[in-house]
């Protein structure tokens, strides 16, 4: 495609997403669909320059200010990251001559706002809980884009002759899961052989982590109370060695639709999925005092997975995670009932917010005394090297800045 048509057409996409009433990745699949004519490398400039803009949306807007002409079209010059000869190609001299301009810009001079690009609440959050240096590192971090991590099922293979057959992918393990996978760039998975024969997934080596701290074992009865697509309810299928039950819940058919195609790969036999209306749901009663394990990867603000999905920070709210606080708290009191004496309950999110993880977990204890706390460190020691790394004061704590992975936490209990 001629440069002018494609630059011509990414300031659409800009204008669609910048609405930001729906998520990112499914407005730019929705436009693909609508563009057919586009090839691999061309959808793939559009995808980046997007997620660029969404990465730093405030620096390219206060840039952007000075340019003449569509404000998409100038915000995707700035943020192009397709080849440099679309824009040679593409542009006027008056705009190359701006663009030019603006690349000689000192960004350290520019308020600290520009340089993070987070919205005051999500970084006055942040400050609270870190110090000033960290926060700064931090912030870097969740402006560049996520490696893709894989997990290994261990029900069809081996970790070392997976890497042994992936080598020219320039892969590596995952420096804390046994089970994972890293990968720079991002090939098309769908077609390799281990992908279809559903020796690999795609996994964060995060959400690994956290069903390796659920630790479900061969035979027991085990419940993902939010199983969603379902990455941690293969995890955990594969960790108990396709023997026992394990219970796939979730509100939504529509994920636990797509969950359908990676059981069917996976080569688990031990996976209910069940759709349930609400926590209190008459399936889940039935259940009660009857579990080994439960895993609440409960509903988030998603923040700790900006690296992936940057259009969250401009979507969430403070009133929405308010809102969430006591749902989470709800969802977590109702897995709580289906475990029987000694078994083991964890709570997690993908969120980097002390209100949606310490905060819900200390709830929890206060008016749960039936439940003792377990340190996640002992927990994960003899799974997982350097666990003590991963943990804050006896929960699992992941930075993206510090652990290369998405942000996520997690608290465990047993019930006595």
């Amino acid at each position: 495609m001629h440069p002018k048509p494609l630059l011509q057409l990414a300031a659409q996409l800009v204008q669609r997403v910048l609405k930001l009433d729906q998520p990112a990745d499914v407005l730019v699949s929705a436009f693909f669909r609508d563009h057919r004519e586009l090839g691999s490398r061309e959808r793939h400039a559009l995808a980046e320059t997007t997620y660029a803009l969404l990465r730093r949306r405030l620096l390219w807007q206060h840039l952007a200010q000075s340019g003449s002409g569509p404000m998409e079209r100038r915000l995707v010059l700035l943020a192009w990251a397709g080849e440099p000869r679309v824009l040679e190609a593409g542009t006027e001299v008056h705009e190359r001559d701006w663009l030019a301009a603006r690349r000689q810009i000192d960004l350290d001079s520019l308020a600290p706002k520009l340089r993070h690009n987070l919205p005051d609440w999500i970084a006055d959050a942040l400050h609270k809980q870190l110090p000033p240096e960290e926060f700064e590192r931090l912030a870097t971090s969740l402006l560049e884009g996520a490696p893709l991590d894989l997990r290994v099922n261990t029900l069809k293979a081996k970790r070392d002759a997976v890497l042994a057959e992936l080598q020219e992918f320039g892969v590596q393990p995952t420096p804390y899961s046994p089970w994972g996978i890293r990968l720079q760039g991002k090939p098309s998975l769908n077609q390799w052989p281990l992908f279809k024969d559903g020796s690999i997934e795609v996994q964060d080596e995060g959400s690994q982590l956290l069903a390796l701290l659920l630790d479900a074992k061969r035979g027991e009865m085990v419940a993902d109370f939010c199983a969603g697509a379902g990455g941690k309810t293969l995890a955990l299928g594969a960790a108990m060695r396709n023997t026992g039950r394990l219970y796939a819940f979730d509100i939504s058919g529509h994920r636990l639709d797509n969950l359908r195609p990676r059981l069917a790969r996976s080569g688990l036999s031990n996976v209910y999925p069940i759709q349930i209306a609400h926590e209190r749901d008459e399936r889940i009663k039935r259940l009660s005092g009857k579990l080994d394990r439960v895993l609440v990867d409960a509903p988030c603000s998603g923040l700790g997975t900006l690296r992936r999905n940057p259009d969250m920070k401009w979507r969430q709210s403070p009133q929405a995670v308010a809102e969430l606080v006591p749902r989470q708290l709800a969802i977590l009191q109702s897995a709580a009932r289906l475990l029987k004496p000694g078994g083991r309950l964890v709570y997690a999110t993908c969120s980097l917010l002390e209100a949606e993880n310490e905060g819900v977990a200390a709830a929890f204890e206060a008016q749960n005394p039936g439940f003792a706390k377990l340190d996640a460190a002992e927990l994960l020691a003899g799974q997982v090297p350097r666990a003590t790394e991963l943990v804050h004061n006896g929960q699992l704590r992941l930075w993206p800045h510090r652990h290369h992975c998405d942000g996520f936490f997690a608290a465990a209990w047993q019930r006595t």
